[in-house]
């Protein structure tokens, strides 16, 4: 079967609120990056674009309708995933695998500052008639389930709240290093401990804030983006996806949605042990204890270890494990459907040696990993290797 490299990517600066431009400026401006670095023009030479987008985020249905023109994609054949950026990384993978399609763009994008009814918006996402009353009726932010399922997670798994606070210590500061990351801090377990419990046992530092912006990845067939470009090449070696039940209180501690998704992607790309194999790893923290969660689920640790690492500092650019070197959702922002896309970027960033004062030496295999968000059990996992 044929191979799918990473031609191109362009981003756009992920930042709280952009009201100098629209979505559709902010999609053009990654787009043109995308296609400057791929060489390609994009009425010409993409066969598919896709859009990922849900309507409720938004303010409008039908999305895709809308998205054409700042791809360039105006009459061709243009679709919407309602999901995170890795699943429409996925889509963009198959479209590509069946042989019918040579070049695919994938776009994922936030403006969520536009949106002022947020957590209402989340609210809709909730079983109508047993979960939705309990923050609707009552004007409880829903991210209470968040801190439901943080304290789960540390009785489960015996990790102390200090670790958790560690991961939001380690990627605000990380992100200083990111110049696309408008949240990075210099902080200390004092400062995210003063931040006060938001919802308990989850601090108001331990939780993502949100932010716009725009990332586009240009997909190509192997032989096509060896033909197109001399410069080494970022594969996707594999892709997984999974949703585990949709009911909140039928879920266990151990996100077996990213488990699920993990043995997928692993399985494709021949890992059979990833704490050996893979060299950096983006995995969704815009909670800090889901980092720890994830990483468990992935396989990096056993359950209980990952809050140890934290605490031993093997989790970094200097410690064994290089874990969200970008800074993460909680250094970078809560990009909503876009958050996917903005793990993958590092990645290919990094095993491009591109990741400045954060790279990686010699990094050739990285993982990057989604979730959805509350209430969501869905998630992605996309491997990446380097080939020269």
């Amino acid at each position: 079967m044929r191979d799918v490299a990473v031609l191109g990517v362009g981003a756009t600066a992920f930042t709280s609120q952009t009201p100098e431009v629209n979505w559709k400026e902010l999609i053009y401006d990654a787009a043109v990056k995308a296609y400057a670095e791929a060489g390609i023009d994009p009425r010409r030479d993409v066969d598919s674009f896709v859009t990922c987008a849900e309507d409720y985020w938004e303010g409008f249905s039908i999305f895709d309708e809308f998205t054409p023109d700042q791809l360039g994609g105006a009459l061709r054949p243009t679709m919407t995933v309602c999901g995170d950026g890795l699943q429409g990384l996925a889509t963009a993978y198959m479209q590509i695998k069946t042989g019918m399609f040579n070049i695919v763009v994938v776009e994922a994008h936030s403006k969520i500052s536009e949106l002022l009814t947020y957590e209402h918006i989340v609210e809709l996402a909730f079983d109508p008639i047993y979960e939705r009353p309990l923050s609707a009726e009552r004007e409880v932010h829903p991210y209470y389930v968040a801190g439901l399922e943080m304290n789960l997670y540390l009785h489960a798994t015996g990790t102390t709240e200090e670790q958790c606070a560690l991961v939001a210590v380690h990627n605000r500061r990380q992100a200083l290093n990111n110049p696309l990351a408008p949240y990075g801090a210099r902080l200390g377990l004092q400062e995210i401990f003063h931040s006060g419990y938001a919802f308990t046992p989850l601090k108001k530092w331990e939780i993502a804030s949100r932010a716009d912006g725009c990332i586009v990845f240009v997909l190509a067939a192997g032989e096509i983006a060896r033909r197109l470009t001399k410069k080494p090449l970022v594969y996707v070696e594999g892709i997984g996806w999974s949703s585990e039940s949709p009911w909140i209180s039928a879920r266990s501690a151990d996100a077996s949605y990213a488990r699920h998704a993990a043995q997928m992607a692993y399985r494709q790309a021949g890992i059979t042990n990833p704490r050996r194999q893979i060299d950096v790893i983006e995995v969704e923290d815009r909670f800090a204890f889901k980092e720890l969660q994830h990483l468990e689920a992935l396989g990096f640790a056993r359950p209980g270890e990952a809050g140890w690492l934290a605490q031993s500092g093997a989790l970094g650019l200097d410690g064994e494990l290089k874990v969200n070197l970008s800074g993460g959702s909680l250094g970078c922002g809560d990009l909503i459907e876009a958050s996917g896309l903005q793990r993958a970027l590092e990645i290919v960033l990094q095993l491009r040696g591109e990741a400045g004062a954060r790279q990686v030496p010699n990094a050739r295999v990285g993982v990057a990993q989604s979730w959805r968000g509350l209430p969501h059990g869905t998630g992605a996992v996309a491997v990446f290797a380097r080939r020269d």
